[in-house]
């Protein structure tokens, strides 16, 4: 399976994805492949580089979003709600929500260093003999960066020196002596010189295979002295082995490289350093949570400030798109938790706020939440007017909707119909659909048939011309049969839909 995705200079999470996981973009263009053989085994590709499964569902989260009629849990459950509402008005709230969370990251990270100091005596001795133990192994082991590879390569070259001194003996006296290589190669040269005078090709190469005779001569001068200078040296042999041993014991509990253990017992200092002064440490810690702890209210309060003000706008817009789908008594609120007395027991990942959309379907019916207040019908309209709205602000590339136009009939399926096109006006939308009004609307009509043949079920997709279009209309609003008043409806239908498109061009 291949799927071919145009992306734009919004989309700027599949990009973070691109460089994060080493993926060139060409032409700005994602093709996601996945294939699966006979023996059930998978390989997954993006832009022809493999990737895991996990990576490419990562990419296809971003690029492709799947709304059925069952399919409600992010837009209907209150934790998403919060996300949300910031994406829908994400060039405000995106940077001060960038600075709250670098604040919150940080002063979680300082409460956790002092929860750690925050141990009685006993446990905190244990861990300073701890330290000190692995400190004191690790220093006098006294190991110096890239030791381990330097001293493999040691061990390498004098384990295999007998190799190593015969390719250079070799070597050399092919070189040097009677019919050898730099006497063969002289007489060449000679023999070139000789006739340099005549012939302008002649003296040019002459000149240049004397270069090369010069040149061999002095690379095999230096592997000589090369070969006269190494020497096979057992005890040092024995000695690099026994450093590696050592190492490798080490490796074992404080890293897989030397450079690994040198920062270790680096961490290990410190940590030491913290523990035998605990008292101010902790001093110091608590100041900078508290200071910590004030910027992020104050950054936080300024994002609150912000989703209330995108709220309004938020729900200003869903109560036009409720009215479009004939829920004019339908109301739709935004709801922010009440401050806890001591502000600083409000801080979470996403601020100081919990947010929950509510809505009310009936006149005098009081506001709940998405989940308890809709019927099958009005859920699929309000999942649809959801969608509508955030879909352009999430950057997705791809919609797809499968029949979460049930329930529905009449003029709402046809409102339905119009707004499912507003939002193939943002990103590509595909419809799974047995309304005919729905139908109709599409850009271009594929049907779906399965049949069975020799105890195989195979899936046959075709896309239908305007002729088959009307055909297939008028057998959704008739069943089987088919009849001239049922493909008048279905011209209608499509001349109603194409006029809609017109103008909303």
């Amino acid at each position: 399976m291949n799927g071919l995705f145009i992306i734009d200079d919004s989309m700027i999470k599949i990009s973070q994805l691109a460089e994060e996981y080493g993926i060139d973009i060409d032409d700005n263009m994602i093709v996601l492949e996945r294939t699966i053989t006979n023996k059930g085994k998978s390989v997954c590709r993006i832009n022809g580089k493999l990737v895991t499964l996990t990576i490419l569902k990562e990419f296809g989260r971003h690029l492709v979003d799947i709304h059925s009629q069952h399919d409600t849990y992010q837009l209907m459950s209150s934790h998403a709600h919060i996300n949300l509402l910031d994406a829908f008005n994400s060039e405000r709230i995106s940077e001060i929500k960038s600075t709250y969370t670098s604040l919150y990251k940080e002063l979680m990270a300082h409460k956790q260093e002092y929860n750690q100091l925050a141990i009685n005596e006993q446990e905190a001795a244990q861990r300073l003999d701890l330290y000190q133990f692995q400190a004191n192994e690790l220093k006098e082991a006294s190991l110096e960066l890239d030791e381990d590879i330097r001293l493999e390569d040691e061990k390498m070259q004098l384990a295999n020196f007998e190799k190593i001194y015969r390719a250079l003996e070799e070597t050399y006296y092919s070189l040097h002596g009677d019919q050898k290589g730099l006497e063969w190669l002289n007489i060449a040269q000679t023999a070139l010189q000789q006739g340099s005078d005549y012939n302008t090709f002649l003296k040019e190469k002459s000149e240049e295979l004397t270069s090369l005779y010069f040149n061999l001569e002095e690379l095999s001068f230096q592997i000589r002295d090369y070969k006269d200078n190494i020497q096979f040296n057992e005890a040092r042999l024995n000695e690099v082995e026994s450093r590696l041993n050592e190492i490798a014991r080490l490796k074992k509990k404080y890293g897989s490289t030397v450079n690994e253990m040198i920062t270790y017992y680096e961490k290990v200092q410190k940590k030491i350093d913290v523990l035998e002064n605990k008292e101010i440490h902790n001093e110091q810690l608590e100041t900078k949570i508290k200071e910590l702890t004030e910027k992020t209210i104050n950054s936080g309060i300024e994002l609150t400030k912000a989703r209330k003000e995108t709220a309004k706008l938020l729900i200003k817009t869903v109560q036009s798109e409720l009215k479009d789908l004939y829920l004019e008594n339908a109301k739709f609120d935004v709801e922010f938790n009440e401050p806890a007395s001591n502000i600083a027991d409000d801080i979470n990942e996403n601020g100081l706020d919990r947010v929950n959309f509510l809505l009310s379907t009936n006149l005098g019916e009081p506001l709940k939440p998405l989940d308890k207040v809709a019927s099958g019908g009005e859920l699929s309209r309000i999942m649809l007017i959801l969608k509508k709205i955030f879909v352009k602000h999430q950057n997705i590339s791809t919609v797809i909707f499968d029949e979460i136009d049930t329930g529905v009939s009449g003029r709402v399926a046809q409102a339905i119909a119009e707004k499912m096109y507003d939002v193939s006006t943002n990103s590509q939308t595909l419809c799974i659909t047995h309304l005919p009004q729905v139908a109709a609307m599409s850009d271009y009509h594929l049907l779906i048939k399965k049949s069975e043949s020799e105890n195989r079920t195979t899936t046959n997709i075709n896309e239908l011309s305007l002729k088959n279009k009307i055909i297939e209309l008028s057998q959704m609003m008739t069943g089987t049969e088919m009849t001239e008043s049922a493909k008048e409806h279905s011209k209608s239908l499509i001349e109603l839909s194409n006029k809609y498109k017109q103008g909303s061009q």
